[in-house]
C-alpha cells in the first residue's frame, strides 16, 4: 500500500478502536477492557493479520504523537472548571505528589537492586513514572539508557492505568481528589486518562500531579538517582 493509503487506513482504525474500548469500558468498568490496552491490542492483531509492520504504521503513529501536545494543553480546562478544589488542597496535593515522586522511584530502585540489575538499567528504570520527553532526558543525564526507559515509561502508564483504579478502590480510596493525585504521579499522561473516565475532578488532579511529578523529578532525580546504586 501507498502511504497515503496506508495513512487514511490506520488513523480511523485507530480512532475507532480508541472510542469503542472506551465506550466498552466506561459501560463495563472492568480493568482489562482499560482503552490504551485493549486498543492496542486490536491494532497489534491487525498488523499481525494484514502482513504489515510498525513502518507502515508510522503516518498514522506520527499524527497521534502531534496530537499529544493539544491533548496535553486540553488538561488545562477541566483543572481550570476544578481550581477551587485545587486551591483548598494545595498542600496536600504538594505533598502527595512530591511523597509519590520519590516513593515510586525507590521502590523501583530497590527493586531493581534485589533483583540484581546493572546501574544504566537501575539508573534508565528510576524515571518510568514521569511522561517519555521528560523521563528519556531524565535518564540521559544520569547515565541510562533513553530507548530502555522510554518502555519502561510506557509499561508503567500501562500496568498503572489498568490496575491502579482498582487498586485504590480496594484500598478504599474514594476522594477523587486522591485517586486522580495518585493515578497522575504513578502512571502520568495513561494514568490521567483513566483518571478522567472516572471523574472530571480526578482527571484535573491527575494532570496536576502529572505536571508536578515530572517537574520535581527532573529537578532532583540526578542526585536521588545515584543514591541508591552504592
Amino acid at each position: 500500500m501507498s502511504g497515503a493509503l496506508l495513512f487514511s487506513f490506520f488513523v480511523p482504525l485507530t480512532v475507532t478502536s480508541y472510542l469503542a474500548t472506551r465506550q466498552l469500558f466506561v459501560t463495563y468498568r472492568h480493568p482489562l477492557l482499560n482503552p490504551v490496552f485493549l486498543s492496542t491490542v486490536i491494532l497489534i492483531a491487525v498488523l499481525k493479520a494484514t502482513g504489515l509492520g510498525l513502518e507502515d504504521y508510522r503516518p498514522a503513529k506520527e499524527v497521534m504523537t502531534y496530537l499529544l501536545g493539544p491533548a496535553t494543553v486540553a488538561l488545562a480546562l477541566p483543572l481550570y472548571h476544578n481550581r477551587r478544589v485545587l486551591v483548598e488542597h494545595m498542600l496536600p496535593v504538594l505533598t502527595g505528589v512530591i511523597a509519590g515522586s520519590l516513593a515510586t522511584m525507590a521502590a523501583a530502585l530497590v527493586a531493581g537492586r534485589l533483583l540484581r540489575l546493572d546501574a544504566p538499567v537501575l539508573l534508565s528504570l528510576g524515571p518510568k513514572s514521569v511522561t517519555v520527553p521528560i523521563a528519556v532526558e531524565i535518564s540521559r543525564l544520569a547515565g541510562g539508557d533513553a530507548s530502555l526507559t522510554a518502555a519502561f515509561v510506557v509499561a508503567t502508564g500501562m500496568i498503572g492505568s489498568i490496575m491502579g483504579p482498582s487498586l485504590l478502590t480496594l484500598c478504599r480510596v474514594r476522594s477523587q481528589v486522591a485517586r486522580g493525585l495518585a493515578l497522575g504521579t504513578v502512571s502520568h499522561g495513561q494514568g490521567t486518562a483513566v483518571a478522567l473516565l472516572e471523574n472530571e475532578t480526578a482527571g484535573a488532579m491527575g494532570g496536576v500531579a502529572m505536571a508536578i511529578a515530572a517537574v520535581f523529578t527532573a529537578l532532583v532525580a540526578p542526585y536521588y538517582l545515584p543514591l541508591f546504586l552504592h
